[in-house]
């Protein structure tokens, strides 16, 4: 293979996985149901997404090893108690091990439910538009069950205040 042809082809491959990245996005936050799903807690017992329906909930997938998920967790933890009466009802989705999980967990006096889902758990991410299985990933979820935002990476108090203010 001559440069030319080398380079024509790492271009055109650009230009290809540029646009499905791209064209992904633009309906990343559009309005879209919640698909179904249940994950245990860890305490091993098995919790629907649907057991807090009727709550705006914001569905947080993070890892023990993320330093940004880490950092997020002390303003959802303070963000449950300002907004628990109007509703709001926060839900951890761990991609870590029960272990894990648990040894987090003694450090640290979380508000709200954790799930544990493991690889299964990216999955899930994947399917309600994680398309590069990143954490922190985050979905607020309106009380009528559709998926209003997501957001990857750190999310702050000023956006999840901004997205809930019209839903309450």
């Amino acid at each position: 293979m001559n440069k030319q042809t080398v380079v024509l082809f790492i271009a055109a491959w650009i230009a290809m996985a540029g646009g499905v990245y791209f064209g992904g996005l633009s309906s990343f936050n559009k309005k879209a149901p919640l698909i179904e799903f249940s994950l245990p807690d860890v305490m091993g017992k098995m919790h629907n997404i649907s057991e807090w329906q009727g709550k705006i909930r914001i569905i947080n997938f993070w890892a023990t090893w993320c330093a940004p998920c880490l950092e997020e967790i002390p303003v959802f933890i303070k963000l449950q108690d300002e907004y628990e009466k109007q509703d709001i009802q926060f839900i951890g989705v761990a991609i870590d091990n029960q272990k894990a999980v648990t040894k987090y967990l003694n450090t640290i006096n979380i508000n709200y439910p954790i799930l544990i889902g493991e690889d299964q758990a990216i999955s899930l991410s994947y399917q309600l538009g994680n398309l590069i299985k990143a954490v922190p990933f985050t979905l607020i979820i309106s009380a009528k069950g559709d998926v209003v935002h997501r957001q990857l990476g750190e999310i702050s108090r000023q956006k999840i205040i901004e997205i809930i203010t019209p839903l309450l």
